[in-house]
């Protein structure tokens, strides 16, 4: 029973990394004026990767509240561990 909780946390927390990429890749694509190259090198010398990746974790958000309708609650608890682990590495990039 155990192992199934845990899986149900990783599938969780796959599933909102995997939201945080597309809607990185989204926003690049999309709603930059610049190329893919020439946007991940404007967010490298003017240091926007913080805040373009808090931009990106958003969509988590519903995924975490589709998850809690669907009284999905380990899948959520995993959305939840991937939102603390992008607030850390937020906070890490930020000291650099």
């Amino acid at each position: 029973m155990e192992n199934v909780i845990k899986i149900e946390v990783f599938k969780g927390f796959l599933v909102a990394i995997t939201a945080t990429v597309f809607s990185f890749y989204i926003y690049i694509e999309h709603f930059s004026v610049y190329s893919l190259e020439e946007t991940i090198q404007i967010v490298k010398t003017g240091q926007l990767f913080g805040k373009l990746l808090t931009l990106s974790a958003l969509p988590n958000v519903i995924v975490f509240f589709i998850f809690i309708k669907k009284n999905q609650d380990y899948r959520a608890r995993g959305v939840l561990l991937a939102l603390f682990t992008i607030a850390l590495l937020i906070g890490f990039l930020q000291l650099i």
